[in-house]
């Protein structure tokens, strides 16, 4: 049988408890996980491409256990549908939390389906305790010395905050 790979693109920048619960529904649905890191040279992340790789690598041990040997992690620039086949994903992984989220990546699915129609789109919805929280906001409030632990896996929140003490 082939091995079913799927890619799920995002800047984790942080790694949230959202990503988390998307990469545990991931899992259900194939035999690997690509993680793939987007890279823009016009952005300026606040945590390094290593940073987030360890951040999560570290989650993922904590949370899936021997799970998390079935994911890959990979930095990308580009266009998700020339990506993805490169590491032989066919299946892209897609979060949601509302539907606004949900008309923005359908839009995405039948701009990608008419690119790569060897891709095939899976959303996942957020389960519900993990619904609102976006890194944006999560990274929001890190700045402003404020409580992402309910937010975050402990190894993130532990490195927001000494990010923001310096």
């Amino acid at each position: 049988m082939t091995k079913r790979i799927a890619f799920y693109a995002g800047s984790f920048d942080p790694l949230t408890n959202g990503h988390l619960d998307v990469l545990k529904g991931s899992l259900a649905i194939a035999d690997e996980i690509v993680i793939g890191i987007g890279v823009q040279a016009s952005k300026q992340p606040l945590f390094s491409f290593e940073e987030r790789v360890a951040l999560i690598e570290g989650a993922a041990r904590e949370e899936m256990g021997d799970d998390s040997g079935r994911l890959r992690i990979v930095s990308f620039s580009g266009l998700l549908v020339d990506i993805a086949p490169q590491h032989g994903a066919s299946i892209l992984i897609r979060g949601l939390r509302d539907g606004t989220d949900l008309d923005y990546e359908m839009q995405m699915a039948g701009m990608n389906e008419t690119m790569a129609p060897q891709l095939q789109t899976v959303f996942l919805p957020a389960s519900p305790s993990v619904r609102t929280i976006t890194a944006t906001l999560v990274r929001q409030i890190a700045a402003m010395g404020g409580n992402v632990r309910p937010f975050v896996p402990a190894n993130v929140a532990v490195a927001l905050e000494a990010k923001f003490k310096s």
